[in-house]
């Protein structure tokens, strides 16, 4: 049987990504076409090929910057998971605390993060922290309201059945409304790990020594077009990584949520 649901999500991993992979590739070629023939110098738009080279041998320096990014990424991350899942139980668990909480939520996401970004310096100083707390502010969203939601969509005809056996509060939590909520939490973590990279680099671009946006920055105010791009695709292959990670964490801990959906999207096909 597991052989089976690991053909059938073989099978379709393939049938979805081969699609993209096609646009992809065409839109690669257009891209190199379009640099060698259109007679545009390096400077504005250098090919796909160029900028795999310049990549390459850039390679070393890259890494190095890349380390740093990461590092700022994991860390606000890892913020933004630990305050938007205390404020995602506590919603749940008191529905004065969301009715007080949520609304804030939502504006708090109206606030450019740019315009944040300089006053987290001035009070923090050039350090990592304004990074990370960069970070945390455009991930710790979805995170909180996907959460949120899986809790409070919890079954309740499960959640009194517990309760009927005795069930303590904590154990309907584990039992019950935990399981139920991943699917959803995962949802929210798969939206904030392709912003935290991003958010991390807008952190380096106002202040930092050493990082993918510092790179990407001092490649463009040097007409370095190419190494600047390939920055851009360092950046790429860093969330695109991380997305992958949470979404093999994703499949392990949601392996019947995965299977359901596997099995019903097959048969709709």
């Amino acid at each position: 049987m597991r052989a089976y649901y690991r053909d059938i999500g073989r099978a379709s991993s393939v049938h979805r990504a081969l699609p993209a992979a096609v646009l992809a590739s065409a839109l690669l070629a257009l891209w190199e076409a379009g640099a060698r023939l259109s007679g545009l110098r390096e400077i504005q738009l250098p090919s796909p090929s160029r900028i795999v080279e310049v990549g390459l041998r850039q390679l070393p320096l890259i890494a190095d910057h890349a380390g740093a990014t990461l590092q700022v990424a994991l860390i606000g991350l890892g913020l933004a998971i630990a305050v938007g899942a205390a404020l995602a139980f506590l919603m749940e668990a008191w529905p004065l605390a969301q009715r007080a909480v949520y609304p804030l939520l939502v504006v708090s996401q109206t606030v450019p993060t740019i315009a944040i970004a300089p006053l987290l310096v001035i009070l923090f100083g050039l350090g990592i922290l304004p990074k990370v707390i960069v970070v945390a502010l455009v991930c710790f969203f979805p995170v909180t309201v996907n959460l949120c939601d899986g809790l409070r969509g919890t079954s309740a005809t499960l959640v009194d059945m517990l309760r009927i056996f005795g069930a303590t509060r904590w154990q309907v939590l584990q039992k019950a409304k935990l399981p139920a909520a991943l699917p959803a939490f995962f949802s929210g973590l798969k939206v904030a790990v392709t912003y935290c990279v991003i958010g991390a680099v807008l952190g380096e671009w106002i202040a930092a020594p050493k990082g993918l946006g510092v790179f990407m920055l001092r490649s463009f105010s040097a007409g370095q077009t190419a190494q600047a791009f390939a920055g851009i695709i360092a950046v790429s292959v860093l969330t695109l990584a991380m997305f992958g990670i949470v979404l093999l964490c994703e499949r392990q801990l949601t392996r019947w949520h995965y299977r359901k959906s596997q099995v019903s999207s097959d048969s709709t096909d």
